[in-house]
């Protein structure tokens, strides 16, 4: 059975664990060519002896020009262009009003907001007519969880970017659109939790209509989908799979 993306060629940012890496695996099931971008090795070298020749990649930090200039070399080297782009890249910690310092704006913004431009923008030259890009955004983007305002605001200025992209690009026939992921069992969530993790992740949990957080591969199949065919009828929509947090 041919996959949804076969001898298609993708590009998935942040891509070595998490979301980035589900979504990395269902594109080479469904038959994709994926260069990953990471910024540590040890983690591009399993993702490659993984997947093997279905994957290029790349060490780059997504928020330096130096770093996404290597991604898009290795992009140009493969000959293929771009079929699809995944902007998933992203940081976020817990930082209440009083506590939030410079360095975090600009590592929160420089990663969620910079590193998104730069990666999409840095695509244009390598998109088809008919090309798909995925932005990661996040249901923190409505600015309504304590301690979370500086992530959620980067968030929401991605949502923004989109929109807007998605105006712009519309000539090419290229669409973009968001995901929006809920509160996902991913290494960054974890790692969010202050002390006790799993108390706290049970927490969370407990609060969800499923009683459980979601799984990263949910949230890839919702990429797969905002990245073929089957969402043609879509661009600058954002597209929640949340786990029913936003009801409760």
């Amino acid at each position: 059975m041919t996959g949804t993306l076969q001898d298609k060629t993708a590009l998935v940012s942040g891509g070595t664990s998490g979301i980035g890496l589900a979504v990395v695996r269902r594109f080479v099931a469904e038959g994709a060519h994926v260069v990953v971008t990471g910024r540590r090795q040890e983690a591009l070298d399993a993702i490659q002896a993984e997947l093997g020749d279905a994957v290029t990649t790349v060490r780059a930090d997504a928020t330096r020009p130096d770093g996404i200039a290597a991604v898009f070399r290795a992009v140009a080297e493969r000959g293929t262009g771009l079929d699809v782009v995944h902007a998933n890249a992203g940081v976020g910690e817990f930082g209440a009003l009083e506590s939030v310092t410079a360095d975090d704006f600009e590592t929160t913004f420089g990663t969620n907001v910079r590193g998104t431009l730069l990666t999409v923008q840095g695509a244009l030259p390598f998109l088809h007519d008919g090309s798909t890009i995925v932005v990661t955004g996040s249901t923190s983007a409505a600015g309504t969880e304590p301690m979370l305002g500086l992530y959620g605001a980067s968030k929401a200025a991605v949502a923004a970017l989109t929109r807007t992209w998605a105006r712009e690009l519309a000539p090419r026939g290229v669409r973009i659109n968001t995901v929006v992921p809920g509160p996902t069992e991913t290494p960054g969530f974890v790692g969010l939790a202050p002390g006790d993790s799993d108390a706290w992740l049970d927490q969370v949990a407990s609060g969800l209509p499923f009683g459980r957080l979601l799984r990263p591969e949910e949230v890839a199949a919702t990429v797969l989908f905002l990245a073929s065919d089957q969402s043609a009828g879509m661009t600058g929509s954002e597209l929640l799979v949340d786990g029913g947090s936003t009801i409760v």
